[in-house]
């Protein structure tokens, strides 16, 4: 299983970047596909989560209403849209997939619930 992550770069405070997901090696359209990140110094952080079967999702709170993830089962694809950007979203961002199925509206947010990491992609926001 490859989870490949791109996307990333600089941009201006305000301004707007779309981060892609696409696995491979397995599907996920039953399972949870996330979106984490690390700035330096810092532990890695939940971002936001996609139930693939359902379209269920969760944010951090300090992404909700700016960051919207959306999932493309054909092309096996999540992607992050980020808009108003601000500097302290700064950080490598890394998608990660969960093996696990799930009953109702659970949408998993712990490092530990995902098997699957991609490499991570750097979204600087300049101020």
């Amino acid at each position: 299983v490859q989870l490949q992550a791109s996307g990333g770069g600089l941009v201006q405070a305000g301004g707007s970047l779309r981060l892609s997901c696409a696995a491979s090696g397995r599907s996920f359209d039953d399972n949870a596909m996330g979106w984490f990140r690390q700035a330096p110094g810092k532990e890695r952080e939940f971002v936001a989560a996609i139930r693939r079967s359902s379209s269920v999702t969760s944010y951090a709170d300090s992404v909700k209403g700016r960051f919207t993830i959306t999932g493309d089962n054909a092309e096996n694809t999540v992607y992050l849209q980020m808009d108003n950007l601000r500097p302290e979203d700064t950080a490598v961002y890394y998608c990660a997939a969960d093996r696990h199925w799930y009953s109702g509206y659970y949408v998993p947010k712990g490092k530990t619930n995902y098997e699957y990491w991609g490499q991570g992609t750097l979204v600087t926001v300049s101020s």
